[in-house]
């Protein structure tokens, strides 16, 4: 033992060090060198190396926002491509030492004062404008919960160039800008970046959602926030927590059920929010960004939305789920980003060929899009992306990015680029931001014909992609009661609790249970060939007992059969521990078909050889009704020492 103690203090010791840059996007920029020789000498002149896109129609569209399959449409069924940039500052800058006035002490020297970064240097207007000139149809907008809290007025300076925003709160800041942007067109995606008002993202207190705040408190307030701006049809997205990672001694997780589970922590406030606050928001999910110690021969990596495959959300509201993910050129699959002590070995993304890139992005994040028809499909926001300019002249870093571009555009992906605005002196300065502003209040863009991201930003802006109508998708849900309840019907929450003392489940409304597990508890859900199957007004009933199995009609003999009477169907079931304890049937608005079959899967997989939903419950046995056909009865058995694992299902044929 004690030939090891050296070496994993060291890697401890290594890891502090490492961990403080974990998602630090992006690192701070070189000290300006000498002035370029200016190729706009006045405020807005121009020389285009690329030509810039035309100024977006922000406007052409109708809220509120859904999702159909991988796609975000509008409120007229139109494709909505999240075309975003991300406005930092409200969320902060300061680095977490020092003085907090010092700007100096704020990351790349840029002190937001707990607002929008930019408004002591240019009209609001004047930056929104910018923003719909580099062809954005929407911003996401970062917060962080102490800002919500926060009710000492902005300093005057840090507002100079806006004076009507003197004397206002933090928040109240945040609302002027919500609001110039919304009335410009834009979406915007509220983002809660951090807790504390600081720049993310390290070992900072803000790792997790409940870092430096309780889960209540984290989730009142999002309620809070939502609430806040429910009149306003254009912010039209959650985005619950940046860049989840670990802190010091704990990593965060995707299903334990314990305080660091972040699934379950994103469905259960995500799920208040559309029953509580704001029903019509997209919820925006992001992967875990890091896991495990950064240190050679120690387990680490960023599971992004790896986990998604065999464990997804399952919303009380159809059609807002929305997955995103966060990538940069420095950081990697395995690679915290960290640079000199605590580096470790892992290649970093922009290390990786051009096909090894694709490769791991679809691994990592674009699969959830890409694959169709599976409990997991949902569109895929990559939320943060970016690179240098000016003086950006690694061949890695420029390869990764056109590559990475590249993959945006042939995937049709949605996107927000970090960050939209930074400042510059005499065009030095904060380079990563595509749009930037001297203490004049001059203005220097990535269209001024000398920033080498222009040509691929025009490519990713100008990309046709998908258009026009989205045909309604049949819907693939999980249910996943395997450590509380999952009832994602809202007409059941209605109803209170159905079965005390059972963890129960129950398919959203509109959808149908197709699917069980023989250990697991998981469950299957769909509206396909059938949509809104269930009767106007709920008419529901509990089954616990034989009670609806007809004389002579024994479909599992020697099993107990739970059986939803004539006229209902399987929407859910309940357990207790391992054991089925009832099954939860619905009435049907139209005719249901009587033709049964026994689907068994006790001993193996009985699903369809066409089976869509993908592997809802990975590693265990499935059985699962055919597509024209609905789930009518669960059989079990609690004899010879069986655990009462639902073992059968009867499925009969959908007229």
């Amino acid at each position: 033992m004690a030939l090891h103690l050296t070496p994993v203090r060291t890697a401890l010791a290594a890891a502090l060090a490492a961990l403080t840059l974990i998602g630090a996007a992006p690192p701070a920029p070189p000290p300006p060198g000498p002035p370029q020789a200016a190729t706009a000498t006045a405020p807005g002149a121009r020389a285009p190396a690329s030509p810039a896109p035309a100024a977006a129609r922000a406007d052409d569209w109708t809220p509120p926002l859904s999702t159909r399959g991988r796609w975000i449409v509008d409120a007229d069924g139109d494709r909505f491509k999240l075309k975003s940039g991300n406005w930092h500052g409200a969320s902060g800058t300061w680095t977490g030492s020092g003085d907090r006035e010092d700007p100096a002490n704020h990351h790349a020297g840029e002190k937001a004062d707990r607002i929008p970064l930019g408004l002591d240097r240019a009209p609001i207007t004047e930056i929104v404008d910018g923003f719909l000139e580099l062809g954005l149809n929407s911003v996401r907008l970062p917060f962080s919960n102490e800002m919500v809290h926060d009710t000492r007025p902005v300093a005057d300076a840090s507002v100079a160039a806006n004076p009507q925003l003197r004397g206002r709160t933090p928040l109240a800041v945040y609302d002027a800008a919500v609001t110039a942007l919304t009335d410009a067109g834009l979406a915007v995606v509220l983002n809660n970046h951090t807790n504390t008002t600081r720049w993310c993202c390290g070992v900072d207190g803000n790792e997790r959602w409940n870092a430096s705040r309780t889960d209540a408190e984290w989730e009142a307030d999002w309620l809070f926030m939502a609430r806040r701006y429910r009149d306003n049809p254009r912010v039209v997205g959650a985005d619950l927590y940046n860049e989840v990672r670990r802190s010091v001694l704990d990593d965060p997780n995707w299903g334990r059920g314990d305080r660091h589970d972040w699934f379950a922590a994103s469905q259960r406030v995500a799920d208040r929010i559309l029953r509580e606050a704001h029903p019509d928001l997209l919820v925006i999910v992001e992967g875990i960004n890091w896991t495990g110690i950064p240190v050679d021969g120690l387990p680490h990596g960023r599971p992004t939305l790896e986990p998604v495959r065999h464990l997804s959300h399952t919303l009380v509201r159809s059609g807002k789920l929305v997955y995103s993910a966060h990538f940069y050129g420095y950081t990697g699959p395995n690679h915290s980003g960290a640079t000199g002590i605590g580096e470790t070995t892992d290649p970093r993304y922009q290390d990786l060929s051009r096909g090894e890139l694709l490769d791991a992005l679809n691994r990592q994040a674009l699969y959830v899009a890409a694959e169709g028809e599976r409990h997991f499909t949902a569109p895929v926001w990559i939320s943060e992306f970016g690179v240098g300019g000016r003086d950006e002249h690694g061949a890695k870093q420029r390869a990764w990015f056109e590559n990475f571009v590249d993959h945006l555009v042939a995937a049709d992906a949605d996107f927000a680029y970090w960050p939209l605005v930074g400042w510059h002196q005499d065009r030095k300065g904060n380079g990563w931001a595509l749009l930037h502003w001297d203490s004049a209040g001059r203005r220097a863009g990535v269209y001024d014909g000398d920033d080498w991201r222009a040509g691929a930003w025009s490519r990713l802006v100008g990309a046709q992609g998908r258009t026009g109508p989205v045909p309604v998708t049949d819907r693939w849900s999980m249910l996943a009661p395997d450590h509380a309840d999952a009832v994602r019907s809202l007409r059941m929450r209605d109803t209170g609790d159905w079965d005390p003392g059972a963890r129960k489940a129950a398919c959203p409304d509109g959808q149908r249970l197709a699917g069980l597990s023989r250990t697991g508890n998981r469950g299957l859900c769909t509206d396909t060939a059938a949509r809104d199957l269930w009767a106007p007004g709920g008419r529901h009933e509990v089954v616990r007992d034989e009670r609806h199995v007809p004389q002579g009609g024994d479909w599992a003999s020697g099993w107990t059969k739970l059986q939803c009477p004539a006229g209902h169907f399987l929407t859910g079931y309940a357990v207790r521990g391992a054991t089925v304890s009832s099954a939860l049937c619905a009435e049907s608005r139209t005719r249901l078909g009587e033709d049964a079959r026994t689907v068994w899967f006790d001993r193996g997989d009985n699903r369809p050889a066409s089976a869509r939903g993908g592997e809802f419950a990975h590693g265990r046995y499935k059985g699962q009704c055919a597509d024209g056909e609905y789930a009518a009865g669960i059989a079990y058995t609690t004899r010879l020492g069986s655990s009462g694992n639902p073992a059968a299902l009867l499925c009969r044929k959908l007229l």
